[in-house]
C-alpha cells in the first residue's frame, strides 16, 4: 500500500493558497520526480472549494505542439468547462492564454509543468502574452496558476530576470527538496524495511525521490519478505533489468532532454572517481576524450544551472575558486546510474543477466561507500533541525582535507561538526561496514585528527571540547562497547531511526 508521505508543511501552504480567495501565480521548483505534481494533487483533493483543475506537461517543442497538448488537457477534464471554451478551436498561444484567463476567472487552477521550456527561443513569445493576462488577473478573487520547473536557472530567467516579461509577477514560490529522513524512516517502517544496510542501499539509489520508492512498491520489491536477497539488489533488478523495468530509460531520457556533449562526459568521468579535485577531473576528461579545452564551463553549468554537481570546500575554506575544492555528483540516482547501473545494463546485452547484475552490485558497493559519508552529514543536519540526535549543530556539517603537496602527508577527516555555542567539535570517520573501524583505521583517524589540530585551521579549536565519533550502518553491541571504552562515540542508522521517532 502507498500513501502520500511527508510534505505536511508544503501541503498546508498550498491549501492556504487555494483557500485564501485571491488569485495567485505560484512557482514551484525541484528536481524531476521530486513530487511537485503530487503535492498539488494532494492539496487539491482536500480543498473542495476549487472549481476544477487543468494540468499539462509542457513539451520541449514549438507553439503548435504546446497548444495541442493544452487542448488535449482541456478535452479530458472530468468537469464541465466554463462557457466560451472550445478546445477544438485553439491554434495559437493567444488562444491558450485567453483560455487560461477564462479558467482562472471561473475559479479553476491551471498547472503548467516543465514551465522552463518556455525559455526556448521558439516558445518565448508565450511569456509576453501570459504577462498581459496575469496583469489583468492580479487583484481578482478566484483561481490561480501553478508553474512547475525542474531547471532552476531557466525558471529564474523566466520569473526573476528583470528583462523577462514575467518579472515580479509571481505571488508565491516554493522549492521542493528531497524527502527528509523523518519521512524516509516512516516509509521504511510502513514497508517493513528494517535492516540498516537496506536503508543505505535504497538511499544510495533513490535518496529522497518519492517516485522511485513508489515504483518499488508497484513492482513488489518491498513485498517479497521471504526473499533473503538484499532489497537494494531486488530494487535494481526490478526497476532497471526486468522486462517491465520502469526506470530503464529514466536517466537516459534525462540526459537526452537536458544535457549535451561535454557536460555528459564530465559527469561520467566524475562518477568513476568522486570526490575529486579540479585537476584530477580535468586530467581524466582530457585523457578520455582527447579534448584539451578547460572543463570549467561544463562544471559551472552542471553546478549552477542543473545543480547536478556539488562543489565542496574543507572547513573554513569558503572561496569558490579554492584549489582545495572537491567535486561530486549531488544526485544519488544519477551517480548510481553512471557509476554502476548503466555499465551493468550494457553488460547485460552481451553477457548472462546474472553476470551483469553481479557487475552492477560490485560497483554499487563502491558507490555506497562514497554516499554513506554524505548520508551521515545530511542525517546530522536533519536531526539537529528537528532538535534530536546527539549533536546540536551551529553550522552545516563539513569535513577537512589538505593538498598533499602543501604538507608532509595527506590529512583527511570525513566529518567535522561544530557547535560554536558550546565550543564542541566532533571529528568523525564513516565506514560502510562497521568491522572496518579496526585498529589500523582508528590509529589512522587519530593521526589525521592530530595532524589537523596542528594546522592553522585546526588551532581555531584550541580549548574546545573534542569528540571522536565513528559512523556505520549498524554496530554490533560488543563492538560498540569496546570502541566506547576506548573513547569513541559510535553512531549508526538505528540510532538515527530512534531519534527521529522521538521527533514525531
Amino acid at each position: 500500500m502507498w500513501k502520500f508521505y511527508g510534505r505536511q508543511t508544503e501541503c498546508q501552504a498550498i491549501k492556504n493558497l487555494l483557500l485564501r480567495q485571491q488569485w495567485f501565480f505560484c512557482a514551484i521548483s525541484g528536481r524531476r520526480r521530486i513530487g511537485k505534481t503530487s503535492l498539488i494533487r494532494e492539496a487539491l483533493d482536500s480543498t473542495p472549494r476549487v472549481h476544477g483543475a487543468i494540468y499539462m506537461q509542457v513539451p520541449d517543442s514549438d507553439e503548435r505542439d504546446v497548444v495541442g497538448v493544452f487542448a488535449d488537457a482541456l478535452s479530458v477534464t472530468d468537469r464541465p468547462l466554463p462557457d466560451g471554451i472550445d478546445a477544438s478551436q485553439l491554434t495559437r498561444f493567444t488562444d491558450m492564454v485567453r483560455v487560461i484567463g477564462t479558467l482562472c476567472r471561473a475559479g479553476w487552477v491551471v498547472i503548467l509543468d516543465e514551465f522552463q521550456y518556455f525559455n526556448r527561443k521558439t516558445m518565448y513569445s508565450f511569456t509576453s502574452l501570459l504577462q498581459a493576462e496575469v496583469d489583468s488577473l492580479i487583484g481578482t478573487e478566484k483561481g490561480g496558476i501553478f508553474v512547475l520547473g525542474s531547471i532552476h536557472t531557466e525558471m529564474t530567467a523566466l520569473l526573476e530576470d528583470r528583462s523577462s516579461p514575467l518579472y515580479a509577477r509571481v505571488t508565491d514560490r516554493m522549492t521542493l527538496e528531497h524527502w527528509d529522513f523523518a519521512t524516509l524512516f516512516e516509509v521504511f517502517e510502513d514497508q517493513s524495511i528494517s535492516k540498516p544496510n537496506d536503508w543505505l542501499s535504497l538511499w544510495g539509489l533513490f535518496e529522497g525521490v518519492p517516485k522511485f520508492y513508489r515504483d518499488c512498491v508497484s513492482q513488489g520489491v518491498f513485498s517479497q519478505t521471504s526473499n533473503s536477497e538484499p532489497i537494494g539488489s531486488r530494487a535494481v533488478q526490478a526497476l532497471f533489468f526486468s522486462p517491465t523495468a520502469p526506470l530503464l530509460e529514466e536517466a537516459a531520457t534525462w540526459f537526452a532532454r537536458e544535457l549535451r556533449g561535454g557536460s555528459v562526459s564530465v559527469l561520467r568521468m566524475l562518477s568513476q572517481q568522486q570526490p575529486c579535485i579540479h585537476q584530477q577531473l580535468s586530467d581524466a576528461y582530457q585523457q578520455s576524450t582527447g579534448d584539451h579545452k578547460p572543463i570549467s564551463n561544463y562544471l559551472n553549468v552542471l553546478i549552477d544551472r542543473y545543480r547536478l554537481i556539488e562543489r565542496q570546500h574543507p572547513v573554513f575554506s569558503r572561496t569558490t575558486g579554492s584549489r582545495q575544492a572537491r567535486y561530486l555528483i549531488s544526485d544519488n540516482f544519477l551517480a548510481a546510474w553512471l557509476a554502476a547501473i548503466e555499465p551493468g545494463i550494457q553488460a547485460s546485452r552481451v553477457q548472462p543477466l546474472e553476470r551483469a547484475l553481479s557487475i552492477t552490485q560490485e560497483k554499487l558497493a563502491t558507490h555506497e561507500g562514497h554516499v554513506f559519508e554524505r548520508m551521515i552529514r545530511k542525517l546530522m543536519v536533519d536531526a539537529s533541525r528537528h532538535g534530536v540526535g546527539d549533536f546540536s549543530l551551529t553550522e552545516l556539517v563539513t569535513g577537512y582535507w589538505n593538498r598533499p603537496r602543501d604538507a608532509d602527508r595527506l590529512v583527511e577527516i570525513d566529518i567535522l561538526a561544530i557547535n560554536e555555542a558550546e565550543k564542541i567539535v566532533r571529528f568523525g570517520s564513516c565506514k560502510r561496514s562497521a568491522v572496518k573501524h579496526d585498529r589500523t583505521s582508528l590509529l589512522k583517524t587519530e593521526q589525521h585528527i592530530s595532524d589537523f589540530l596542528r594546522t592553522t585551521t585546526g588551532k581555531r579549536f584550541n580549548g574546545w571540547t573534542m569528540q571522536r565519533a565513528l559512523y556505520a550502518p549498524c554496530f554490533e553491541a560488543v563492538q560498540r562497547q569496546k570502541l566506547q571504552q576506548c573513547g569513541w562515540i559510535c553512531v549508526d542508522l538505528l540510532d538515527y531511526q530512534k531519534w527521529f521517532r522521538q521527533s514525531t
